[in-house]
């Protein structure tokens, strides 16, 4: 019986090193994207790094901090949402909104700065930098007229991640 049981883990333990490895680079030879997987209990944390990212930025440059404001969140989280569904990264919604319009049924009554938005499978930190990266999504993170900020994102099942940002005064 113990040299059926010896076979028997030889055996599986010979299949098991069968086992294919999943490729990490793709055939253009760069790294191929890890699903960065966000669960519920994340919002709160992955938004304040955000915010704490985007402070310690705007601190450097000699900028005023921002706050993180729920309207602008909101109105970020239905536009994160409504690019999922479009399939695509733009500043206007399925029925035709426009950011403003966005910030408006919000409830916001501030004026709105900016907005950026992304789709990758990149992480937040990530986002951010590739924001930071191109003059007119920095401007959004760096206007001396914002002091408020909404932070959000969509995950759909497959892992993509269709983030937004906004900013207002």
């Amino acid at each position: 019986m113990a040299r059926l049981l010896l076979i028997l883990i030889s055996a599986f333990l010979a299949l098991s090193a069968c086992t294919p490895v999943a490729p990490t680079i793709g055939p253009d030879g760069k790294p191929l994207p890890r699903v960065y997987r966000i669960s519920n209990s994340d919002t709160a944390k992955i938004q304040f790094r955000v915010l704490d990212s985007v402070n310690a930025l705007r601190v450097a440059a000699g900028k005023n901090p921002l706050e993180l404001d729920s309207k602008l969140t909101a109105a970020a989280a239905t536009h994160a949402r409504d690019m999922s569904v479009q399939n695509r990264p733009w500043h206007f919604g399925s029925d035709g909104s426009s950011p403003l319009d966005r910030v408006a049924r919000a409830g916001y009554d501030g004026q709105m700065i900016g907005e950026n938005i992304s789709e990758s499978y990149e992480n937040e930190s990530e986002t951010v930098a590739a924001w930071m990266e191109t003059p007119s999504t920095r401007e959004v993170i760096m206007s001396s007229r914002a002091n408020k900020m909404g932070f959000s994102w969509y995950q759909e099942p497959n892992g993509k991640i269709w983030w937004t940002m906004v900013t207002g005064s």
